[in-house]
């Protein structure tokens, strides 16, 4: 690894804590780039091959972590939504819904007594969201791509 890519992976890791920190505000990739120092395109393939996953799609999937948190306590979809910085509350329940595999609502009915038991640390791994459908965004770029 050059001392170019070290760098990188840390301009990177700046744009990431940005949106660990700030996922409630309005962010966009060109924001997120300008924490990175770089251009957009340059910043959102840099943070794919990083990450595993573009830029918006990070933040949406801290985002719908943040929510289920706030659903597990109580707080109505609509104002959980509102919470975590999405203005749509149909775009939220389709990402909330795509990433979780059950929508806004349902999860907020189920019990989570057992989630309420476990030391945070644990209950953090084990309710991350993880997609449980194919990405559409993926989808369309394996498209383009044949």
């Amino acid at each position: 690894m050059t001392p170019q890519d070290l760098a990188n992976l840390a301009h990177l890791r700046r744009a990431r804590d940005l949106i660990d920190r700030e996922y409630a505000r309005p962010l966009d990739v060109p924001t997120m780039a300008r924490h990175a120092l770089m251009s957009p395109a340059h910043f959102s393939r840099q943070f794919r091959a990083a990450y595993g996953e573009t830029p918006y799609s990070y933040l949406m999937t801290r985002r719908i972590e943040r929510a289920m948190t706030l659903l597990r306590a109580g707080v109505s979809v609509t104002d959980a939504c509102m919470a975590v910085g999405c203005t749509s509350l149909g775009s939220f329940s389709s990402r909330f819904t795509e990433l979780v595999g059950e929508t806004p609502s349902a999860y907020r009915a189920r019990e989570h007594r057992a989630v309420a038991a476990m030391p945070p640390c644990v209950a953090k791994v084990h309710t991350r969201p993880a997609r449980t459908t194919p990405s559409r965004i993926g989808e369309a770029g394996r498209e383009a791509a044949a």
